[in-house]
């Protein structure tokens, strides 16, 4: 049996009796960080005499039929450094080749930065999307932006504490300086915060270059805030960056369902009328 189990964020006394009980029993164990693991396991004062396998995204390809293999026979756990496995880290093919052979795969539910940072953020928790990590290149993240600006669920994001000042530039020029959203950092540790406000207001924040690991949560539009000069705008930004103008209506028309050929009209105007 595969068995996903979910660690610590940040505060080791997170740590469910059913992880430890697996850490201590089984002999399989497939972790992210071999290092960060015997840290975890150290920490909980655990003694254990299991087979160790390294898992991540360089060789997790590489380790699918060995790990099935023993998944066949034997109870093999998987961790990640933080929170739940296959979620914005290795496991995904794992489970899916598991699946395949008919192994049993099974999970130890625990900390998620992704839910914990939603809960507290104050913004909608009934429906969201979680987008894993930001492109750290300025265009693609805008044009992630884009695609999401008539996304209505609640938006949870993962980014580095070096791009969290670009990232939220970035989505209130292209989602706009109102929307409401919240950074989390530190998630469960002493120096745990939540900042909350609009995103221009949260750009300000992060000029004083917060540190920690980050979780960004942005409240979901409504297609009633996405008029056509909105639409111009962010086509012409993408331009700006190096997108073909066609390319670009093609993105943005396709993300907020609209006609390609009247976006391109609107954008081809505008463009006349941008200073040289």
């Amino acid at each position: 049996m595969l068995i996903l189990a979910a660690t610590p964020i940040g505060n080791l006394a997170d740590a469910s009796p059913r992880l430890v009980e697996h850490l201590e029993r089984c002999e399989y164990i497939a972790a992210e960080d071999t290092r960060s693991l015997l840290n975890l396991v150290h920490g909980l004062g655990i003694r254990h005499n299991a087979k160790l396998f390294s898992l991540h995204e360089h060789n997790e390809s590489d380790r699918l039929a060995q790990l099935v293999d023993l998944a066949t026979e034997n109870d093999v756990l998987v961790v990640s450094d933080a929170g739940m496995p296959t979620v914005s880290d290795p496991g995904f093919l794992l489970v899916r080749a598991c699946v395949e052979a008919s192994v049993d795969v099974t999970v130890i539910p625990g900390p998620s930065a992704v839910l914990s940072a939603l809960a507290v953020s104050g913004l909608p928790t009934d429906r969201f999307t979680f987008e894993g990590f930001l492109p750290r290149k300025a265009g693609d993240r805008r044009k992630a932006f884009a695609a999401l600006a008539t996304e209505t669920r609640t938006m949870v994001f993962f980014e580095s504490p070096h791009r969290i000042l670009e990232s939220l530039e970035d989505a209130a020029s292209v989602l706009g300086a109102t929307r409401q959203a919240s950074v989390s950092r530190e998630l469960t540790k002493k120096f745990e915060h939540t900042e909350r406000g609009t995103l221009a207001d949260l750009v300000e924040w992060a000029k004083s270059e917060p540190k920690g690991e980050m979780v960004l949560v942005i409240a979901g539009g409504s297609a009633r805030e996405v008029d056509a000069s909105t639409l111009v705008q962010q086509v012409l930004e993408l331009a700006a960056l190096g997108t073909g103008l066609k390319q670009a209506v093609g993105e943005i028309a396709s993300a907020n369902g609209v006609s390609k050929s009247e976006l391109y009209s609107l954008a081809l105007e505008a463009r006349k009328t941008e200073p040289r």
